[in-house]
């Protein structure tokens, strides 16, 4: 069966699959979400799978991403083991602790918090049911203006996913961690949507980490979607670490409002197939971003990290820097865009993307871009490529250090510009260790689990 063919049935089969079984998929959602459902599907039908024809998905095989008898899970199902045996978070000092498997809640008693502050956390289809004004505000309003066909795939099918809202002048000390967690016997395909709210000089920091149990195939197609409101403080963090069998297809949308400020980082230890897309939209005046991802490859991964960058009103300010490390015969994508509306004078954007390679076999492919419109600003992007500093490596050596050692210190250093932008100091301990053995070669694929998989 040709190459051609085969993408041409994967678009058909998630057509098929929806029409056959969007009753089932209905019965989980009220009205509001299961119109926005069949309007999605309508555009993705249309639209169909991203193609290397998309200049945005150029260097990023999409629809062979695709191929693998996935199954997908329309309604919970029951799970043959306690998550919790099994399982233990690398992070204890994370208090907050929330738990995805396989796209639905795990915790059928608690499934959403009310703090005593007016907060909320928990499951986002439970939200649907005991606050429908509130999640329909903001569901599926932030990622219109993104013609992106990923996520209106994760809009026809989304399951649960984590639910945040933080009322008005509301200040959540501690973290909150969505544990997204896959416990496959055979090959899924899993789709969470989330939705975080923070209103008006509210503060809140939101961990997600990507873990599998086992090593069965899965394919991950979630999407974020973020409100900033004015004066707001936000950080999202989010640590992948699944297997080289993996499929993690990640879209967060960012919608920040006048003096709000939003940090996110992302961290990539572990993935076959890896795409994230980073959507953020500075809407109003003084609205401040700073986005990092980290991502290190090994053997025949692909980690691919999109961002868009939309500077719509004056007086906004963006900084960016992402960094890979690449092995073996591993490829890695950075691709960048800085939009500056005609409106958005004093504009401040920056722009970095450094990358290591390992090998002669290694590969990666950077395209910085900045359109601008306004002849006030501030803005500037680059990219490097290359191989460990020579210069440094014999400082290292002269001094009695090997070179394995030396060079695994110098990588080490050259992720930590990366790591120490996390501000949640628990976090950025582990995510530390975690890239030292992975950089070591010592991290195991499930880490920290229970179950022998072999």
């Amino acid at each position: 069966m040709s190459e051609v063919i085969k993408k041409s049935l994967v678009n058909d089969e998630l057509v098929d699959a929806f029409r056959k079984n969007n009753a089932v998929i209905f019965e989980q959602t009220p009205d509001f979400i299961n119109k926005l459902r069949s309007k999605y599907f309508n555009e993705f039908e249309a639209l169909g799978l991203p193609t290397k024809k998309n200049e945005a998905y150029k260097y990023t095989d999409i629809e062979s991403a695709f191929f693998g008898a996935y199954k997908r899970q329309y309604s919970p199902q029951p799970l043959t083991i306690d998550i919790r045996e099994v399982f233990t978070c690398d992070v204890p000092e994370l208090e907050n602790h929330l738990m995805l498997v396989n796209g639905w809640f795990y915790d059928k008693e608690n499934k959403l918090k009310l703090l005593p502050n007016g907060a909320i956390i928990g499951s986002l289809i439970e939200a649907t049911k005991q606050f429908p004004e509130l999640v329909e505000k903001h569901y599926g309003k932030y990622i219109t203006e993104q013609n992106d066909s990923l996520s209106m795939l994760n809009m026809s099918f989304a399951q649960d996913g984590l639910f945040v809202y933080v009322p008005k002048g509301v200040i959540i000390e501690k973290p909150i961690q969505l544990i997204n967690l896959i416990v496959a016997t055979e090959e899924l395909m899993i789709q969470p949507h989330n939705l975080i709210i923070a209103e008006e000089d509210s503060s809140v920091s939101v961990v997600i980490c990507d873990h599998s149990l086992n090593p069965h195939a899965f394919l991950l197609n979630s999407t974020t979607e973020v409100m900033a409101g004015k004066n707001s403080k936000l950080e999202i963090c989010r640590q992948q670490n699944a297997h080289d069998h993996s499929v993690q297809l990640t879209n967060t949308f960012i919608l920040q409002k006048e003096s709000s400020f939003v940090n996110s980082v992302y961290i990539t230890l572990h993935g076959g197939t890896v795409r994230n897309n980073l959507y953020v939209k500075l809407s109003e005046p003084h609205a401040h971003n700073k986005s990092y991802g980290l991502w290190l490859a090994d053997k025949n991964q692909h980690i691919d990290n999109n961002t868009f960058i939309h500077h719509a009103a004056p007086n906004c300010e963006s900084n960016q820097l992402y960094k890979g490390i690449l092995d073996n015969a591993s490829t890695g994508v950075f691709s960048g865009r800085i939009l500056v509306d005609r409106l958005a004078q004093k504009t401040i954007a920056f722009q970095s993307n450094k990358n290591l390679l390992m090998t002669n076999d290694a590969k990666t492919r950077s395209k910085p871009q900045l359109e601008i419109y306004a002849d006030d600003v501030k803005c500037s992007h680059g990219s490097a490529t290359g191989q460990l500093d020579e210069d440094a490596m014999f400082y290292l050596r002269q001094r009695g250090i090997s070179k394995k050692e030396a060079c695994h210190l110098l990588m080490l250093a050259f992720a930590d510009d990366v790591i120490n932008k996390i501000s949640i100091a628990p976090l950025r301990d582990e995510i530390t260790g975690l890239v030292e053995k992975r950089l070591r070669g010592e991290l195991s694929r499930c880490n920290r689990c229970k179950v022998n998989c072999g």
